[in-house]
């Protein structure tokens, strides 16, 4: 009864909460119309109406200030010459356990070539070469979870 009085679909807490062990994310978050739920590993769901301003509703800003400060501390890294995560995933660097590696740190890729795969939502999503170039630096590691936008490799 207390469902249809507060209008919070427990069902799509539910799947967002799948969603989150599914992906090994930590926080996710969705909004429609003036409902913004979001699901956190780190405390309990927040339901926030969203004209109001929630006091504690800081963490994503404080995430993306220092998601803003890691780039700075590589200034040397050209920018065109990053590849970046174009989604949200796990990422492998070989298309199957104990295979070789799709790259390797000094080796020669082509355009369109694949560099790493990312695991998202449960599809291998292959992550091409937007260019060819010499393998300069690999900024993930095997299996660990990826952000979008987060600096894979770098390709000169």
């Amino acid at each position: 009864m207390a469902e249809k009085k507060s209008g919070i679909d427990q069902a799509l807490i539910r799947d967002l909460a799948n969603i989150l062990n599914e992906t090994d994310l930590t926080e996710i978050e969705v909004e429609q119309d003036d409902l913004r739920i979001r699901v956190s590993r780190a405390g309990t769901p927040q339901y926030v109406q969203a004209p109001i301003a929630a006091p504690g509703y800081a963490a994503p800003a404080a995430a993306a200030a220092s998601a803003v400060a890691a780039p700075a501390a590589a200034p040397s890294r050209n920018p065109a010459n990053v590849v970046n995560a174009p989604m949200v995933g796990t990422v492998y660097m070989a298309p199957a356990p104990g295979a070789r590696p799709f790259i390797e740190v000094g080796a020669t890729v082509k355009e369109g070539q694949t560099l790493i795969i990312i695991e998202a939502m449960k599809t291998m999503n292959q992550i091409p070469s937007p260019k060819s170039g010499k393998v300069t630096e690999i900024l993930v590691d095997d299996g660990h979870p990826v952000e979008y936008g987060q600096a894979l490799v770098v390709i000169e």
